[in-house]
């Protein structure tokens, strides 16, 4: 049965509000993220004068204080360098389980919403943009109001098809301006290769990779004679799951796991993988402890 509205929660983001969500990795004077520097001339709040130099511009010429002194002063402020964020999000048909309860893709969009809710206490811009074999994109904007309206927009969003990852990132990579916050959210259930070339295009950005799996896919809960269907092509197995079965599945599924966490790890990128079971404010608790050592 696919769901005709995705259900996304958000009366966890007052829990946020203790938080702030620091930029780590690379960071420039045009990607500071609410880092203050202080310059002449423009900015948000006046912190001071200073005397005119040749390098300032006229137009920069406090005259009030000329007309006061005699002397040449340019006003001194405090400047907001702004971080923009990028979200990519899968929408892909294999997010959409299970058929009941909290999907996989209601969790991810949660983690999503929650991120770009810290963002905007800021007044950072970002973007929450989905992408299954395709990628949709939305530009970065500010503002609540910008959120409520990604929200909706995400609560409408139906699941379908596979995913390509690389080309979708590919794609994506090129709508980004300047380094910037990148959050991938997915189940990361595809080659791993192809993960890792997509982990590399993003490689310049402060990076974050979050896998989200359901609870009985890290450990199956299905023993006996089993059909087993792909959620993306619809192709269906029948095999006899025995505890055998079960070891080496997991296995593998540790194995793929160790893949992506190495891709990351050689960009210095962050990697996090939750269930959809686990509170959503202890997954960001765990993710944004991480940050701040």
């Amino acid at each position: 049965m696919t769901r005709t509205k995705q259900r996304i929660e958000t009366d966890f983001f007052r829990q946020l509000d203790r938080f702030t969500f620091s930029v780590r990795k690379r960071v420039s004077t045009v990607y500071a993220g609410n880092r203050p520097s202080t310059r002449a001339g423009h900015g948000i709040d006046t912190i001071g004068f200073r005397e005119y130099n040749q390098s300032d511009e006229i137009k920069d010429i406090d005259w009030k204080a000329y007309a006061r002194s005699e002397k040449l002063y340019v006003r001194q402020f405090e400047e907001e360098k702004t971080l923009t964020t990028h979200i990519l999000l899968d929408s892909s048909k294999s997010m959409a389980y299970p058929e009941t309860g909290t999907s996989k893709f209601e969790y991810a969009a949660m983690l999503a919403a929650g991120f770009a809710y810290m963002v905007t206490k800021y007044n950072d811009r970002f973007a929450i943009s989905t992408f299954g074999a395709d990628v949709e994109v939305h530009r970065p904007r500010r503002g609540k109001k910008n959120l409520l309206r990604t929200i909706d927009r995400l609560s409408e969003t139906e699941l379908e098809g596979g995913t390509a990852i690389d080309e979708c990132v590919s794609k994506y990579s090129r709508e980004i301006r300047s380094r910037s916050l990148v959050i991938l959210i997915s189940d990361f259930l595809e080659d791993p290769k192809a993960i890792e070339s997509a982990v590399n295009r993003l490689a310049d950005h402060d990076l974050i990779l979050i896998q989200v799996l359901d609870p009985t896919e890290k450990v199956l809960p299905l023993e006996g004679h089993s059909k087993l269907t792909d959620l993306e092509s619809g192709d269906e197995i029948r095999t006899y799951v025995s505890n055998k079965f079960k070891e080496r599945y997991e296995k593998k599924l540790d194995e793929h796991t160790a893949l992506i966490r190495k891709a990351c790890m050689k960009v210095g990128a962050e990697f996090y993988g939750f269930t959809s079971d686990t509170p959503i404010f202890d997954a960001f608790y765990h993710t944004i402890r991480r940050r701040r050592r």
